[in-house]
C-alpha cells in the first residue's frame, strides 16, 4: 500500500486533463489528442511540490451513466481512481462554459467525502478568468482558473492541491492497488495489439486496472502498476500493442506505439506476448528484435493456451521449435504457455520474470569466464574474419559490467574476429552458465 497522498484528475473527455498530468509529472507521458476517449486506463506517476511527494492520477473522460462498453469501463475506472484518492482536481473547460455531463460529475462529487478543487482549464489569458465564475454553479465557492498548455496558473493550484493535503487527514483506505511509481524491477508488457497484455496484467495484479475489450488498440498508454512477488516490487507496465508500421497511423496511436517502445527502453525484463492461436508472424519478429536492441532480459509468454482443441504431447515441443526459428535472437528466453481468461500456469510468469531479471544481475568470476574459453578455443580456435591466414589469439576474458551482463575479451586483432566465433563464444558461455532470459555481450579490446 502507498503511503503517499493520492490526487486524482478527473472530468468529462477533452477538457485537458492528460495536458495537466503531463505538467505536473513534468514529462509528456499521457497520449494528448484532440479525439475525445483517448485516455482509457488509469495512469499514475510520483509528483513533488513545495517539499510535498504526491501520487497523480490520470483518468478517462468521465461520461455519466454511460451506454456504450468502452465508456463504461472507463468509467469503471475513474471511479476506481475516485475512490482510493485524497484530493480530486476536477477539471472542466473554461472556453465551453459549463455543461451538462459537468454538472452531473459535480453532482456525483459533492456525495463523495473527498476535497476537491474545481479547475477552469484552458484558460490561457486573464481575459478568460472571468468566463471560469460561471462555474460558481457547480457549488464551489473557488475555481482555480489555469492554461495546462501553457503552464499558466499551474503553480498556484498546485499551492492551494499540497495546502489541502497537509490539512485533510489521509483517507482511511483498504487497498490503493498498483500505486508506486517508479520504483521496483520494471516489467513491459509488449506484443501486437490483442494478444492479451491487459488480460495477463490484470491476473497479476489481482484487478481490473487495464481496460480489456476484443477490440484491438483498446490499451494506448503505457500504465505503470505495482505488485508484490515473493516480498519484491514489480512494476508492471501493459503497453499498447506495436503496430507493424508508425506511419499513416492516427496520431494517438503513434505516439501510443512510440511510448510503448520507450517503455520497452525503460524496463528490466520485456515480457513478449504471443498468441497461441496463431503463427508468428514478422511483427512478432520485429518486437522481438526490439526487445534484443533494448538488451532488456526477456521472456516469452505464449497466451491463448487454452483456445488450442488438439494439442499433444508434443505441441510444446513444437512451439519452441518455432520460436527458436521464428525468433533466434531470443533462444536464451523461458518460454511460458499460459491462459490469461483459466489462469493456467499464471504462476509460472512471475518465477520466469524473476529468473531473468536475476539473471541479467549476475556476476560470474573471471577465472569461471577463462576457463570456460579455454575449452572453447582448444576445441574450436578462434578464426578470422574472410578466412585470412594469420591467426588470432584470444588472451582473456573478464565481465566487465551487469544490466546486461557484458563480457571484455581481450584479442590480438579485434577488427579481424569472425562475428560467427563470437556466436560460438556465446553459446559456449551459455553452455556453462545460468543466463536464461539475460542478453549476454561480448565486447572485443585489443591487447
Amino acid at each position: 500500500m502507498s503511503s503517499l497522498p493520492v490526487v486524482a484528475i478527473i472530468g468529462r473527455p477533452n477538457v485537458g486533463k492528460s495536458t495537466l498530468f503531463n505538467r505536473l509529472i513534468g514529462v509528456r507521458l499521457a497520449v494528448v489528442d484532440d479525439t475525445p476517449g483517448v485516455t482509457r486506463d488509469r495512469l499514475v506517476r510520483r509528483a513533488e511540490w513545495n517539499g510535498m511527494e504526491f501520487h497523480i492520477v490520470d483518468t478517462g473522460g468521465w461520461v455519466p451513466e454511460a451506454d456504450e462498453a468502452m465508456d463504461h469501463r472507463i468509467l469503471q475506472q475513474v471511479m476506481e481512481a475516485v475512490r482510493i484518492c485524497d484530493l480530486v482536481l476536477f477539471v472542466v473547460d473554461v472556453r465551453a462554459g459549463v455543461q451538462p455531463h459537468d454538472k452531473e460529475i459535480a453532482r456525483e462529487l459533492h456525495k463523495l467525502e473527498v476535497p476537491v478543487l474545481l479547475v477552469g482549464n484552458k484558460a490561457d489569458h486573464e481575459k478568460l478568468d472571468a468566463d471560469a465564475a460561471e462555474f460558481h454553479e457547480l457549488g464551489w465557492e473557488r475555481v482555480h482558473p489555469i492554461s495546462a498548455a501553457e503552464g499558466r496558473g499551474v503553480a498556484d493550484l498546485l499551492d492551494v492541491a499540497v495546502e489541502t493535503l497537509r490539512e485533510t487527514p489521509p483517507r482511511a483506505i483498504p487497498s490503493r492497488a498498483g500505486l508506486g511509481g517508479d520504483e521496483g524491477i520494471r516489467v513491459a508488457l509488449v506484443g501486437r495489439p490483442n494478444v492479451g497484455k491487459s488480460s495477463l496484467a490484470n491476473l497479476l495484479l489481482g484487478e481490473e486496472r487495464m481496460i480489456v475489450d476484443s477490440q484491438p488498440g483498446t490499451t494506448r498508454d503505457a500504465v505503470d502498476a505495482t505488485f508484490r512477488y515473493h516480498g519484491r516490487d514489480l512494476v508492471l507496465v501493459d503497453t499498447a500493442g506495436i503496430r507493424r508500421r508508425l506511419a499513416n497511423q492516427p496520431a494517438y496511436e503513434f505516439y501510443a506505439t512510440l511510448r510503448a517502445m520507450r517503455a520497452l527502453e525503460r524496463s528490466d525484463v520485456a515480457v513478449l506476448v504471443l498468441d497461441a492461436t496463431e503463427p508468428i508472424s514478422r511483427q512478432d519478429a520485429r518486437i522481438g528484435s526490439l526487445i534484443e536492441e533494448a538488451r532488456t532480459g526477456v521472456v516469452i509468454a505464449v497466451n491463448k493456451w487454452d483456445l488450442l482443441t488438439e494439442k499433444t504431447d508434443r505441441t510444446m515441443g513444437d512451439w519452441v521449435r518455432r520460436t527458436q526459428e521464428e525468433l533466434p535472437f531470443l533462444s536464451h528466453a523461458p518460454i511460458v504457455f499460459l491462459s490469461a481468461l483459466t489462469h493456467q500456469r499464471i504462476h509460472k510468469l512471475p518465477e520466469a520474470i524473476m529468473t531473468a531479471y536475476e539473471n541479467t544481475r549476475r556476476e560470474i568470476p573471471t577465472a569461471e569466464w577463462n576457463r570456460v574459453l579455454a575449452q572453447a578455443t582448444e576445441h574450436n580456435p578462434p578464426r578470422s574474419r574472410g578466412g585470412g591466414q594469420r591467426p588470432i589469439r584470444i588472451y582473456y576474458a573478464t565481465q566487465i559490467r551487469t544490466a546486461p551482463p557484458t563480457v571484455a575479451l581481450f584479442v590480438s586483432d579485434p577488427s579481424r574476429m569472425a562475428h560467427d566465433y563470437l556466436r560460438y563464444l556465446v553459446g559456449k558461455f551459455r553452455e556453462a552458465f545460468p543466463f536464461e532470459g539475460s542478453p549476454l555481450r561480448l565486447v572485443l579490446r585489443k591487447s
